[in-house]
């Protein structure tokens, strides 16, 4: 019963970065942006939150700096998809490349090549009360860190705003038919805009969590194709955050069950386990694509005739 407990607390913590990635970009993505990029504001917030907690001393002042230097990346990647109706795929796949070079040379001027990096302030397990002493269930969904129970509280907020608010339609509306929403005075720049921003909010969280919250330092390249799945996890969630939650677990408990057979020492190479989440992610992205809900201006910019 321990092993099972260990299992699924694992898959959770493996699945809590593609969540609030994702819970972010469901949104934009409903406004009609496909952000490549958020693989490198995922990196960037990875970097810059350590930076933050080891100069600060405190972890939480560490995401916000992380949240705050994602954003403004976010902003460029709008400024240039949004206002500049360029190619969506170019400038997020170049924002990729200028993320993973960036930090990089960041991490290594101001860290070097230290084999004992310093000890920064992380996220710590904080079980909670009474819930946490329930058999099984207890030790699997009650002692977390406190993003985990944060970005699972978020699931049903966010599919309350999506689907049962103005905000949530005037995004829909955006991203379907941005031409009547011009029409009718919906300013479709700026919801856009706003929406890119927001999932540079989560992304920054996510990369945070990443470097403070399953480790402890900023290795190079460690986000490795975490804002992709992400991206998958939209579409395998049929852009949903609810269904974006069940595909995180999904791809978190593929990524535990990988961690799994490498411990186990079975005799096969190494790579193998190590593609069972990409594997995974390509079947199930197989098996939705005919009945996707993307929007039907996902990817077009608007351009006001």
């Amino acid at each position: 019963m321990n092993e099972i407990a260990n299992f699924f607390q694992t898959a959770i913590r493996l699945a809590t970065p593609t969540l609030i990635a994702g819970l972010g970009l469901v949104f934009s993505e409903r406004a009609g942006i496909v952000n490549i990029g958020t693989e490198g504001l995922m990196l960037i917030g990875a970097l810059t939150g350590v930076m933050g907690s080891l100069y600060t001393g405190n972890v939480w002042l560490g995401t916000l700096i992380a949240i705050a230097v994602t954003v403004l990346f976010a902003a460029v990647f709008a400024f240039f998809t949004v206002v500049v109706k360029a190619d969506q795929t170019v400038i997020g796949t170049g924002l990729n490349l200028l993320a993973s070079g960036l930090t990089i040379t960041v991490n290594r001027a101001i860290f070097g090549a230290n084999t004992s990096p310093p000890k920064i302030d992380t996220f710590r397990t904080t079980p909670i009360p009474l819930l946490s002493r329930i058999p099984l269930f207890g030790e699997m969904l009650f002692r977390h860190q406190i993003p985990i129970y944060i970005a699972f509280l978020l699931v049903p907020i966010a599919q309350f705003m999506m689907f049962r608010s103005n905000t949530g339609l005037i995004v829909r509306s955006v991203g379907e038919n941005p031409k009547a929403c011009d029409t009718v005075g919906i300013r479709v720049t700026g919801t856009r805009f706003l929406a890119i921003l927001y999932s540079g909010v989560m992304a920054g969280f996510a990369g945070a969590f990443i470097s403070m919250g399953q480790l402890s330092f900023f290795t190079e390249g460690m986000v490795a194709g975490g804002g992709f799945i992400a991206l998958a996890a939209v579409v395998f969630g049929n852009y949903t955050p609810v269904g974006v939650m069940l595909a995180s677990l999904v791809f978190g408990a593929s990524n535990a069950l990988m961690y799994r057979l490498q411990a186990l020492a079975t005799g096969f190479p190494s790579q193998f386990p190590l593609m069972i989440p990409y594997i995974i992610t390509i079947v199930s992205l197989c098996f939705v694509s005919r009945k996707s809900n993307k929007p039907a201006g996902s990817a077009i910019p608007y351009i006001k005739e």
